[in-house]
């Protein structure tokens, strides 16, 4: 079993910065067999990707839309992950999900996802 646990979310004007964190815990969770991954729901919407990264950072993937102005990165001593958000815009509105894929598969999609966190808000203003 793993648990995931978002934090870092928030408030924010349009062209500001925020970073989110996911701190990952279980006696089967390992950064090195794990795939992790980010990604953002809004209402009435599916969950959509964002970004992910494997193997202790030997793949990175980020959807279109962010490209460039989010970073995602893994501290495995502290097994946490964590998502810099620069230049938001107020589209970036939603509630960022953590996700881990303990199959390692690649990229991670969200209905192949094993574990979950409860997710965190971003809020954009314009």
């Amino acid at each position: 079993q793993v648990q995931l646990v978002e934090s870092g979310g928030g408030l924010v004007q349009a062209g500001g910065s925020l970073r989110l964190s996911c701190a990952a815990s279980g006696p089967t969770f390992a950064f090195s067999s794990h795939t992790m991954g980010w990604f953002r729901q809004t209402p009435g919407n599916e969950r959509e990707f964002v970004a992910a990264i494997s193997w202790y950072g030997a793949n990175i993937n980020y959807a279109d839309s962010v490209k460039g102005r989010f970073t995602i990165s893994t501290d495995n001593a502290k097994n946490t992950m964590y998502l810099q958000m620069n230049s938001l815009k107020p589209e970036d509105t939603a509630v960022y999900y953590c996700a881990a894929d303990a199959f390692g598969r690649w990229p991670p999609k969200a209905n192949e996802v094993d574990y979950w966190g409860a997710g965190t808000a971003v809020t954009v203003s314009s």
